[in-house]
């Protein structure tokens, strides 16, 4: 997408020169000879950068160059120079100052810097955010089946600039899935920005991505650029998408259909140049057709679609996730921790009704309440449930109808990794011999490592 300048001289053969060159280099470039269609140009459009001779028909561009620098940068031209108005313009806010005849390569370099700058100074909140949230998550951790299906999703959709909706459970990792998927697209150089829409009031929420004018509604005294403008270029993280409000859901409608948004309190259409990637807990389609979410936008937002696995059913990534919590953790220990046999047992026999936050947690709290031991043992985890106890609901995949013969060797499987291949507590749980534990493990060639924790 094209950067817009905008150059106000009133001079034409001059301004006819400058727009040429500017269009040259690749910018959409407008002029205009008096300062008071500034005001209305700004109206309408948001330029990336004002060029403006400083002395016009109507009015010294100086004295107005403060009440526009806080939102567009501004360079001045004029060929009155002098110490005392290159320092007047500084102060009141432009970001350089040319003299007059103007050389084009001297404005070349001087609109490549300005743009630079302007964009510099527009990602570094975002991008210090960036680097605080990244010292606070994990990658996608693991090699199971269940999660390298994702992982193959993640790799097919990312180069290709399309609205992804990422579901499952809270705490199973959508958020990593969001990240990997901006990380490896063309965008990654721009800012990743996540709204969690769970947490924002109903009249906050179009504020807060979109933005607002001064004067929107009570309490705006300046203008704010919403997280769209943050992440231009980049990727939006829209979490839990499925609570926003029928008004938010027709704004965020025609931002994916139009690609254009307006502030709150504006009538000026602003380009959306990024991605978005929305994530749910809920189903989407059932809200949908039950009138609680609009069908429109479901199917927008469903362009792509990854399920993220919960983490009762990746339970091979539970040793490997909780060693990785076990060394990377935000507090400081003087023991070098380790997790023992029977600790690693009680991690994947447990269901996990938080998913990986609930375990994230559950390791942190036993690193302290093991104290100066060196070993984790399952007494010093405080799990959300009784161990053992789950919600008695075992969930098996297929993608066509299953033969008995396909329940049976699935239905093993699953308890030989929820008991880390213990087949006498397997026996135990499917009421059956131990031997014809061992029967079954041989006919469906079962009789696999990655069970074993000793």
């Amino acid at each position: 997408m094209k950067l817009k300048i905008v150059v106000v001289e009133d001079d034409e053969l001059l301004r006819q020169l400058l727009i040429q060159h500017l269009v040259k280099l690749g910018y959409e470039a407008d002029g205009l000879s008096r300062w008071d269609s500034v005001l209305s140009y700004l109206d309408k459009y948001e330029p990336a950068l004002i060029i403006t001779d400083a002395r016009l028909p109507d009015a010294n561009s100086l004295e107005h160059i403060e009440s526009i620098a806080t939102n567009y940068p501004v360079i001045v031209l004029t060929a009155f120079g002098s110490v005392r108005d290159a320092v007047n313009a500084i102060k009141a806010g432009a970001v350089d100052y040319i003299l007059k005849p103007v050389s084009l390569d001297t404005l070349s370099l001087t609109v490549e810097r300005a743009l630079d700058n302007a964009a510099l100074r527009k990602d570094h909140f975002f991008c210090k955010r960036q680097l605080e949230q990244s010292n606070q998550h994990s990658s996608l951790v693991g090699n199971s089946e269940a999660l390298a299906k994702v992982k193959q999703l993640i790799d097919a959709v990312a180069p290709n600039d399309i609205t992804v909706l990422i579901q499952g459970e809270s705490g199973s990792g959508k958020e990593l899935v969001a990240r990997a998927i901006h990380a490896q697209s063309h965008r990654k150089s721009y800012n990743f920005v996540a709204i969690d829409c769970c947490t924002l009031q109903e009249n906050l929420f179009e504020s807060e991505l979109f933005g607002h004018e001064k004067g929107a509604f009570t309490g705006a005294d300046k203008q704010k650029k919403g997280l769209i403008e943050g992440a231009e270029g980049g990727t939006l993280f829209l979490d839990e998408i499925g609570e926003i409000n029928s008004n938010g859901q027709a704004k965020l409608l025609r931002v994916l259909e139009t690609g254009q948004y307006r502030r709150l309190g504006s009538t000026k259409d602003l380009n959306a140049n990024v991605r978005i990637v929305a994530a749910t807990n809920r189903d989407l389609e059932s809200m949908s057709s039950e009138g609680g979410f609009r069908s429109d936008l479901f199917f927008r937002l469903n362009a792509f679609n990854i399920e993220m696995p919960p983490l009762r059913n990746r339970r091979d990534d539970i040793p490997e996730l909780a060693k990785h919590f076990l060394t990377n953790h935000n507090f400081s220990t003087r023991v070098n921790k380790n997790l023992s046999s029977s600790a690693i047992r009680s991690l994947i026999s447990y269901d996990w009704p938080g998913n990986i936050r609930e375990l994230k947690n559950v390791i942190e709290r036993a690193i302290i309440l093991s104290g100066e031991r060196q070993s984790i043992k399952p007494e010093h985890f405080a799990f959300t449930r009784a161990l053992g106890k789950s919600d008695g609901v075992v969930s098996l995949s297929f993608d066509h109808d299953p033969s008995l013969e396909e329940l049976e060797a699935s239905y093993l499987s699953y308890q030989l990794k929820k008991y880390s291949g213990r087949r006498a507590k397997v026996a135990q749980v499917m009421g059956i011999s131990e031997r014809s534990i061992y029967r079954m493990i041989k006919r469906y060639s079962l009789d696999d490592i990655k069970y074993k924790t000793n």
